[in-house]
């Protein structure tokens, strides 16, 4: 006579939750996987979690463990799919998207994060990922497109608002320097479209994206249009190049202060 399988009631609920959730586990998930009530479901996940069957990684967020995975801090193979359970309303932008569309080669540690939930702090680690995050107000979530990862679908800026992102703060690009560098990348692509770009720019309204982008596109030969769009667009005032760097040296055509080399390099 065979030996039934008997497999422990706890057991059976975990795989029940995990089956139903998506590669991220809520407490809602277990709450209708079970058909328990909230504070039920709750401490249920984090039973699981005290027993290693689960990673706490936010507040009521939790992955699974696989059991190569138990005695390791880095339990998730792919730490884009926390984003939507962490941040939401938000989006992956930035040095982050430059690289998922190949206008960098470089290779960045950290994830890059538009949220529309409050900012308590610049830099967070959950799971073994490092999150460079930065408050946007939720109406100016928009240029994005869905790429899925596992079963986990993220928000993502499409390459137009990720040239537009690191042009009104640079330090999503990584500095000014390799935000031009992304910029000459996208001039080159067969998906460029300028029209694109200045409506994006329109819409952000932010004077300082024109005077950047104007400066930097007639520093090559592609840009000489573009520059010419930006120019009919020039607010008053004057801005930074990149607010990070010391900036001294005015070029005037532009009303863009930028650092000493690039005034060298540039028409004033």
């Amino acid at each position: 006579m065979r030996n039934e399988i008997v497999i422990p009631e706890g057991r059976r609920k975990l795989a029940q939750v995990v089956r139903g959730a998506s590669d991220v586990i809520h407490i809602a998930d277990a709450e209708r996987c079970l058909d328990i009530t909230r504070i039920a479901a709750a401490k249920l996940l984090s039973r699981w979690s005290r027993q290693g069957w689960l990673r706490r990684v936010g507040p009521g967020v939790y992955v699974p463990v696989s059991l190569d995975s138990l005695e390791s801090e880095n339990v998730i193979d792919d730490h884009w799919i926390l984003v939507p359970a962490l941040y939401d309303p938000s989006y992956i932008g930035g040095r982050t998207a430059a690289e998922h569309w190949g206008l960098t080669d470089q290779i960045f540690r950290d994830i890059v994060v538009l949220t529309g939930c409050p900012v308590r702090v610049r830099t967070e680690e959950r799971a073994g990922a490092i999150f460079t995050l930065r408050h946007v107000q939720p109406k100016m979530i928009w240029g994005t497109k869905s790429v899925w990862r596992g079963s986990s679908r993220i928000a993502l800026s499409d390459v137009h608002r990720t040239i537009i992102d690191m042009l009104d703060d640079p330090t999503l690009g990584g500095g000014i320097q390799h935000v031009h560098d992304c910029l000459r990348s996208y001039f080159s692509r067969h998906d460029r479209n300028d029209g694109r770009l200045l409506a994006y720019a329109d819409r952000m309204g932010n004077g300082a994206v024109f005077k950047r982008l104007g400066f930097l596109a007639e520093r090559g030969h592609e840009g000489d249009s573009l520059g010419g769009a930006c120019q009919e667009r020039l607010t008053q005032g004057n801005a930074k190049l990149d607010p990070a760097l010391p900036c001294r040296r005015m070029i005037t055509r532009w009303r863009l202060f930028v650092p000493e080399s690039w005034f060298l390099e540039s028409p004033a």
